[in-house]
């Protein structure tokens, strides 16, 4: 499993610290994930349920609301308005970088959100809540003893959990303002509601009035034992186990289609730092993934092939199918090609056919082997033709690279 570390803005224009849990293989669907109240992406639940979708092939987004965890921002300015809006632009984020999310997992106040978000996310087929209270301003009672000083002094520094936050009178107002029920009886998707019966947090009634809410399709599964946070990594494994299983049916028509044609071109190579160790970038291009860094030897981690080595792969894989294309078009007897490639940079005077004679040059050396019952005719052309594939002119060619920083 690979996890992508990332940031986004956020509505406040905050970056948001995000991470993507990956399955080995192409997701078969991408999952959001809103953690907790004061929590974060990290905490043991976010992570042991992203942890254990990813296993069972689907991808998950788990990011820090504002002023929490690595997010920027402060906490004091959230609201539970600005935890929706920027659900929304992970979604939208998710969208560009690889496809929108199918399936929305919010814990705790963290589930109210991503029932309140969900009619803003139209890919979104199936939703799954843990431990949700049933209106956001039941998170008003973690603090209950502090409202009145709140509202007369605007704002005040309470303790939740151990830590100290401070609420604002606005986190209360905004809180009020949201009829989550209207909400849920018009989302018109699947729902999972996920509570323990003895969660002495957010109590099981709030399950019962999410679930009467919501139309079908919607089933409720009790998480008997757990407590609130799902500390025990069994019970977080058991969620994601039922999750996976519960959205198979509601995802799977998320899945891409297959290819019947030649596919769109050309398509958006996206390139961008996963935040493990210094080098590595995940690549995406289009369902296709994989990863560059850098030797050991020079910083990075060898966890994937060097800029230069994606380079000369491209140019040896167009080669060979630039050759087996004649091949095939002339009914040639070709088993086989083999490219080699390795790059160097060479003194410009070493190079006898070089315009340029000062400094260093790069040269490209390129080592075809042809397999088949072939005349040194047939040999000769194919050898011809491989100067003419598509990234040999360009490469070879007066490239203009345009560079802008994006939208």
């Amino acid at each position: 499993m690979v996890i992508e570390r990332f940031q986004f803005p956020g509505t406040g224009g905050h970056q948001l610290a995000a991470a993507l849990d990956l399955p080995d293989s192409e997701p078969r669907a991408f999952a959001l994930f809103a953690h907790c109240f004061t929590c974060s992406k990290d905490n043991l639940a976010a992570r042991r349920i992203a942890a254990g979708l990813a296993a069972r092939g689907i991808a998950v987004l788990r990011f820090d609301f504002t002023g929490l965890g690595n997010s920027e921002g402060e906490f004091a300015n959230a609201t539970f308005s600005s935890n929706v809006a920027d659900l929304v632009l992970a979604a939208d984020h998710l969208r560009k970088l690889h496809r929108a999310p199918s399936l929305l997992i919010g814990h705790s106040l963290g589930g109210a959100a991503v029932l309140a978000a969900a009619a803003q996310i139209p890919e979104a087929k199936a939703i799954a809540t843990i431990a949700a209270p049933s209106d956001p301003s039941h998170v008003v009672g973690l603090f209950a003893e502090h409202i009145d000083a709140i509202r007369a002094q605007g704002s005040v520094e309470v303790s939740l959990a151990g830590r100290p936050f401070t609420i604002k009178r606005a986190f209360l107002d905004d809180a009020g303002e949201h009829n989550l029920t209207a909400q849920i009886a018009k989302l018109h998707r699947a729902l999972l509601v996920m509570h323990a019966p003895a969660d002495t947090t957010v109590g099981i009634d709030n399950a019962t009035k999410i679930f009467i809410a919501a139309k079908h399709p919607k089933s409720f599964v009790s998480l008997d034992g757990a407590d609130h946070l799902l500390s025990n990594r069994r019970d977080a494994s058991y969620a994601a186990d039922v999750i996976a299983a519960w959205a198979e049916r509601y995802i799977e028509a998320e899945l891409p289609p297959a290819t019947t044609g030649a596919p769109e071109v050309p398509r958006n190579v996206i390139v961008q730092e996963t935040g493990d160790g210094k080098f590595q970038q995940r690549i995406c291009v289009g369902p296709h993934r994989l990863l560059a860094d850098e030797p050991v030897a020079v910083g990075g981690a060898d966890s994937g092939p060097g800029p230069y080595d994606l380079l000369l792969s491209a140019l040896g894989a167009c080669t060979s199918m630039t050759m087996r294309l004649y091949a095939e078009r002339k009914k040639l007897p070709l088993d086989r090609v083999t490219v080699t490639l390795n790059h160097a940079k060479v003194h410009a005077e070493d190079c006898a056919d070089c315009e340029t004679k000062v400094g260093l040059l790069d040269r490209i050396e390129r080592v075809i082997a042809i397999d088949g019952n072939l005349d040194a005719e047939q040999r000769s052309k194919l050898l011809a033709i491989a100067d003419k594939c598509p990234v040999h002119r360009t490469l070879t060619s007066d490239v203009k690279i345009v560079t802008r920083a994006a939208d």
